[in-house]
């Protein structure tokens, strides 16, 4: 079984995530999809998110988007790929926070980047008001 990573806030679900869970099974036969926690989204974006990190969990398990949802870490985010061991991380086309030092990490793991999603209508910044 070939396991892939997706990660994201994913705040307020929409096309654009879905386009790229859509991607990311094509590098693999088992999504596991990781919600950041409300703490981290803070940290990288400045604000927290509208919905807390239980119910973006839950909304993306009753989507039934993935085969496995968890939550990330607080304290590393890192951590969470060294449980699960993928065997491809897919980012975002816009994720640029830890992708840098994911290759050092974990040079075993390839990672791809996502192609976007009509960028100009979903963006997860654009639902925010």
């Amino acid at each position: 079984m070939k396991k892939v990573m997706v990660f994201g806030t994913f705040d307020i679900l929409h096309p654009g995530h879905l386009n790229l869970f859509k991607q990311a099974r094509k590098y693999g036969d088992y999504l596991i999809v990781v919600v950041a926690r409300d703490v981290n989204v803070e940290k990288l974006k400045g604000q927290r998110p509208k919905n807390n990190e239980n119910a973006r969990k839950s909304n993306l398990e009753q989507k039934d988007v993935a085969d496995k949802v968890v939550l990330g870490y607080e304290d590393n985010p890192y951590r969470i790929v060294g449980e699960e061991k993928p065997d491809v991380i897919c980012l975002g086309y816009d994720q640029n926070s830890y992708d840098r030092y994911l290759g050092e990490i974990y040079p075993e793991i390839e990672v791809v980047r996502g192609v976007s999603f009509k960028p100009e209508i979903y963006k997860s910044s654009k639902f925010r008001e």
